[in-house]
């Protein structure tokens, strides 16, 4: 039996019950995969359940408010996934009359949507004969051939995708594909895979030259940048704070976040103030305080932010301001969110 086949018979046996695997709707699979790009299935099932409830079709998704999609995807990370999203929704029912491409070509002609997420929805939904690869499926195919071109050079992009096509089982795409990825999560894992009840065992190159562990290859570009943030955390005496929206791009565009304060290294509350004193969007305020004596470090794929959250308190209304108890309905990014729910005022 060659590779194929065995990875049909795996998957068969061991395919887990998941929504998105139960439709052939093009929106629904869709929305999985942009979910799931970036992110587990443990963490992005409940995402996905809750935009399918708010959003039953892509009309829904397209009509609704920036707002309420950035904030469902709060904690997701990523943030230009969510807006592409909804871009894309927008573009479907406008330019497609609500119906998704049913060509590779036309899916990777919409926002957001690369040559991995356009062969997904294709094979998924229209049986089209074109092969996936994700971050599973090179790792199963660098081992399984024991090939160490990186797989995040050109090279590599390029002779993975051409090898994929060559192995998969063109009759049964929607199964084959669904396999290899599932293969390359649970028996293939990057750390522990189970060789020893392995199905490809026998003619698996890498585990022949006790390589498994060297396997896939991959080029480290990404140089972490590290960031120093200051968020200045307004309350006045009716208990309200200012929230104010990021504008431009960048991380975290159009989430809300309190006034901030960017300096090149941690602050102490001395070097701070005249910082406070130069921004026209802070009133006079009677009290600083450190709220976390260890900074926050969040970490962003290419960079980590370490956040310090001061509290300053005003006898001033706010005229502009939000009452707390308001400000979980605003989307915020997550690192936000969880300083939020620890404040009691």
């Amino acid at each position: 039996m060659t590779f194929a086949p065995k990875i049909l018979n795996w998957y068969h046996e061991h395919q887990r019950d998941l929504p998105w695997r139960q439709t052939r709707d093009p929106y629904k699979v869709w929305l999985s995969e942009i979910i799931l790009q970036q992110t587990r299935v443990a963490q992005g099932m409940p995402y996905y359940l809750r935009f399918v409830e708010a959003f039953p079709t892509v009309h829904d998704l397209a009509n609704a408010p920036e707002e309420q999609v950035l904030k469902l995807w709060q904690g997701l990370g990523y943030y230009s996934r969510a807006r592409n999203l909804h871009a894309t929704a927008k573009t479907v029912v406008e330019d497609f009359d609500g119906k998704f491409p049913d060509t590779y070509k036309g899916l990777k002609s919409l926002k957001g949507v690369g040559d991995y997420t356009a062969s997904a929805i294709a094979s998924f939904c229209f049986d089209a004969p074109e092969p996936v690869v994700d971050g599973n499926v090179y790792r199963v195919l660098s081992r399984y051939f024991g090939i160490d071109i990186p797989i995040n050079s050109t090279e590599g992009i390029k002779y993975f995708k051409e090898l994929a096509r060559e192995v998969m089982d063109s009759e049964n795409i929607r199964d084959y594909n669904q396999g290899i990825m599932e293969f390359g999560a649970i028996q293939c894992a990057p750390k522990k895979p189970s060789c020893l009840l392995c199905p490809l065992q026998e003619s698996c190159v890498a585990l022949q030259e006790n390589k498994v562990d060297q396997l896939p290859v991959k080029l480290n570009k990404t140089k972490i940048r590290n960031r120093y943030f200051n968020y200045l955390v307004l309350l006045d005496d009716d208990g309200n704070t200012i929230l104010e929206q990021r504008r431009g791009k960048g991380i975290w565009q159009n989430l809300y976040q309190f006034p901030l304060i960017e300096s090149e290294r941690m602050l102490q509350a001395k070097e701070l103030r005249p910082l406070i004193n130069e921004n026209n969007t802070v009133p006079e305020t009677e009290s600083l305080s450190l709220y976390n004596n260890e900074p926050v470090v969040h970490k962003l794929s290419h960079q980590h932010l370490h956040t310090q959250f001061w509290i300053l308190k005003t006898s001033d209304i706010l005229k502009e301001g939000t009452p707390w108890e308001e400000i979980g309905g605003f989307p915020v990014p997550v690192l936000i969110a969880d300083f939020i729910k620890t404040l009691k005022i």
